[in-house]
């Protein structure tokens, strides 16, 4: 039984439980079913690149991979990548300038990461080594740079937002989030970068939505994400919207799919998710929303599903 199905029969059955007011809920958007993915697997890192989504390591059953596998978005079609020189899960990924990024993750031995790569001239190329090990995290282009937000470093939670210029190679590091959290979803619009939900050592999830102001560094808080939730995944689509999908807690897994209006400031309730699951792949192409992998139960377990939605009629 998904998360909001089980949400929804103990609502009726405790009449005197506290009511929670939801976002509305959009109507007329339907989820299509696409070709699943070849090599099943949960807490992967998926970027678009050139019309195609570019989907890397995770966990696999049995072990921490560095499969890299390409979705031909006009083709439904799947194709092998080549594989990231290191193998990790919880890396994160963005998309920069038609290329797919990936930074950090833990490795198989259980070390967390501080390599970056760019996949260039059909392969992974190595760049600078982050400033600290990252993993668990999120990451997103904005204004020319790349920031990696949140997630976990040597010390536990991170505390420090850090910022790759791909035009010089070169990190620097800025101030975290006011709430410091991993397994989180970060998405970007225009110049602004966007962290949404999360956790923090446990599987109980965070509401908070913070935004990066880049004249300032500064991140400040905007509206709660209407489910809390950690082990999600955040993208942005062409016509202004924010979405956080999926996600676990202890119960089971989430199919919320929730979009923040970046004009308006508010949250809107999308149709759920056919599949339930986190650990999620989450990218958009134009104003379609694509959902890949994850685990449809809590901890290790393992989805080829691929889904998608478009917001064009969102405006």
């Amino acid at each position: 039984m998904s998360r909001s199905v089980l949400v929804a029969a103990l609502t009726l059955a405790a009449c005197t439980a506290e009511t929670v007011t939801p976002a509305p809920r959009a109507t007329g958007l339907e989820w299509d079913s696409l070709a699943p993915m070849p090599t099943p697997r949960t807490e992967v890192a998926a970027a678009v690149a050139d019309g195609r989504i570019v989907v890397v390591g995770g966990f696999a059953p049995g072990a921490t991979v560095g499969t890299t596998e390409v979705y031909d978005i006009a083709a439904d079609a799947w194709s092998a990548g080549p594989n990231l020189p290191v193998a990790v899960n919880h890396a994160m990924a963005a998309s920069f300038d038609g290329e797919a990024y990936v930074f950090g993750g833990w490795r198989g031995d259980g070390e967390i990461s501080d390599a970056s790569f760019v996949l260039r001239d059909g392969g992974w190329q190595p760049l600078p080594p982050m400033p600290e090990p990252r993993t668990a995290g999120g990451a997103a282009a904005s204004g020319g740079l790349i920031y990696v937000v949140g997630g976990v470093g040597p010390d536990g939670v991170a505390e420090r937002t850090l910022v790759f210029d791909p035009a010089v190679g070169r990190w620097s590091v800025i101030e975290g989030l006011g709430q410091p959290r991993e397994h989180m979803g970060v998405a970007a619009v225009g110049d602004r970068v966007y962290a949404v939900g999360g956790r923090a050592g446990s599987l109980e999830g965070f509401a908070d939505v913070e935004v990066l102001d880049p004249g300032t560094g500064s991140w400040s808080p905007l509206p709660d994400l209407p489910t809390p939730r950690g082990g999600m995944a955040a993208t942005a689509t062409s016509n202004g919207f924010v979405v956080a999908a999926g996600g676990e807690e202890e119960g089971g897994t989430f199919d919320e799919v929730e979009a923040f209006d970046i004009d308006a400031e508010e949250w809107v309730a999308l149709p759920p998710m056919p599949t339930a699951r986190h650990g999620v792949g989450v990218v958009a192409a134009g104003s379609t929303v694509y959902v890949i992998a994850g685990g449809v139960d809590p901890g290790l377990s393992f989805s080829g599903a691929v889904e998608s939605i478009d917001l064009a009629a969102l405006g």
